[in-house]
């Protein structure tokens, strides 16, 4: 088994619940990523000996582990959350995906003259405090940024980048079948 140096880099990055990409504004992500990708059956067989499963999307790697009862509902009203977050940021824009560059006063700018695009922000679960609108896009921003689909690519006017894991969301949604009669 060859396991690369990076490795302990990877695991801290992955384990926070984070995605490693390959459109990453940071240069050290999308070297790892490279990394991963060249030693992607190696690192998935030593990361499942310590219980994570080194799991491939589409231009992005994340963890996943074998859950109990408790923590799959508690995931589950996770999924609520970021269903409502992905419908929010389809509403601001259709383009919004890998590669989409925005600002928050962007997003703003449209909840003011958007009714339906207000009434879906202020109906995102709050977790925390906030009151205003621009607090509840930050806090969205601030969670996208943290769990790695969105990148700070310039500090000066505040542009954010969608990362390639951004489609993780995308392909949970679109992996929801209901049956008919619901």
């Amino acid at each position: 088994m060859n396991i690369p140096h990076q490795t302990t880099e990877i695991f801290e990055t992955l384990s926070k619940g984070q995605f490693i990409c390959s459109n990453s504004v940071n240069d050290t992500s999308r070297k790892l990523f490279n990394v991963i990708e060249e030693n992607f059956e190696d690192l998935f067989s030593y990361f499942s000996a310590i219980g994570f499963l080194l799991e491939r999307g589409d231009e992005y790697f994340y963890f996943t582990r074998k859950e109990n009862r408790v923590d799959i509902e508690r995931k589950i009203e996770q999924a609520y959350r970021w269903i409502d977050i992905l419908d929010f940021c389809k509403a601001f824009n259709n383009s919004f995906g890998p590669g989409f560059r925005f600002t928050p006063s962007d997003i703003l700018v449209q909840v003011k003259i958007d009714a339906s695009l207000k009434d879906k922000l202020a109906t995102i679960k709050k977790t925390g405090s906030e009151t205003s609108n621009q607090e509840r896009v930050d806090r969205i921003i601030s969670d996208l940024e943290k769990f790695g689909m969105l990148e700070l690519e310039n500090e000066i006017n505040q542009t954010y980048k969608v990362a390639a894991s951004f489609k993780y969301l995308e392909q949970l949604i679109v992996s929801i079948q209901m049956p008919e009669e619901v």
